[in-house]
């Protein structure tokens, strides 16, 4: 049963309630997959483009292959792109950004140059460009995603980084002869770090989009391989005769993004009590 507290906590939060709900949901899903899909996800069957029914709970597809089996295989490829894409990109500009405002000057005119540059060009035409010139595969989609999309990350880190910087407790670190590291990562950083996980929630969303985008195009996770986004391409041309194809993916992404959108603006709004209503 749970704590008379949480459940307190969780109705006055209740956005954060179902963000959090769905994430987990899709998120255990997803890597439980090998113990809940009920077949291969790439074995093919004698029924192709079945409707949804007790055999096969999602229908299938043109190829016999079980819907429900690659949704479930498919979510563990767009989340781990969503983690690890994230995870690039928030190592670089977490670094990036305490740099730049910790030791300002040319550094900082350097690296804010960098981004502004960055900035300049619409981030999945800059990704699909890339991608272009590259062979399609998970490896590079991650890397690709992360390089591009480290921008924000940064400025957010350099502008909290110029606000502690001048704190007392950094200019008592300096005094006490704390190496210019151990005040980045012990009194920085660790006092900055509640904007940058809310930041990389809410990328995640926007990577897991990214890669359905980019599969959804033919230049993400290739076939066999499920991915949400390949299996509305797949289900594309079968419409209007199997719906289904393009329905439940498309459900999937909805609602993985949607819980990871709604848990990281209700963090934000925990945290930030300008915006607590």
């Amino acid at each position: 049963m749970m704590p008379r507290c949480l459940r307190r906590f969780l109705g006055r939060h209740s956005m954060l309630a179902l963000g959090l709900g769905l994430v987990l949901i899709m998120s255990l899903a997803a890597m439980a997959a090998p113990l809940l899909a009920p077949y291969d996800p790439n074995m093919p069957h004698n029924a192709i483009f079945a409707p949804p029914s007790s055999e096969f709970w999602l229908g299938t597809d043109r190829l016999g292959r079980d819907i429900f089996s690659r949704l479930l295989y498919g979510g563990r490829v767009s989340l781990w792109v969503g983690f690890v894409a994230v995870g690039i990109s928030t190592l670089i500009g977490v670094v990036l950004g305490l740099v730049s405002g910790y030791f300002r000057g040319w550094v900082d005119e350097l690296i804010m140059r960098v981004v502004d540059v960055m900035l300049c060009f619409p981030s999945f035409f800059l990704i699909l460009s890339v991608i272009a010139f590259l062979e399609p595969s998970l490896t590079n989609i991650m890397i690709v995603i992360g390089l591009t999309s480290w921008m924000g990350v940064a400025r957010l880190v350099r502008a909290e980084t110029l606000s502690l910087r001048e704190r007392e407790f950094v200019d008592a670190a300096r005094l006490a002869g704390c190496s210019t590291p151990y005040i980045l990562w012990r009194h920085i950083l660790s006092n900055a770090l509640a904007p940058v996980l809310i930041s990389a929630t809410l990328g995640v969303a926007g990577a897991i989009l990214v890669e359905s985008s980019l599969s959804f195009l033919g230049l993400g996770v290739q076939p066999p391989d499920a991915s949400w986004g390949n299996m509305l391409l797949e289900g594309k041309s079968a419409l209007e005769i199997a719906p289904w194809l393009s329905v439940y993916p498309g459900m999937a992404i909805l609602l993985t993004v949607l819980g990871y959108n709604l848990l990281g603006e209700s963090l934000r709004d925990m945290a930030d009590p300008r915006l607590r209503r």
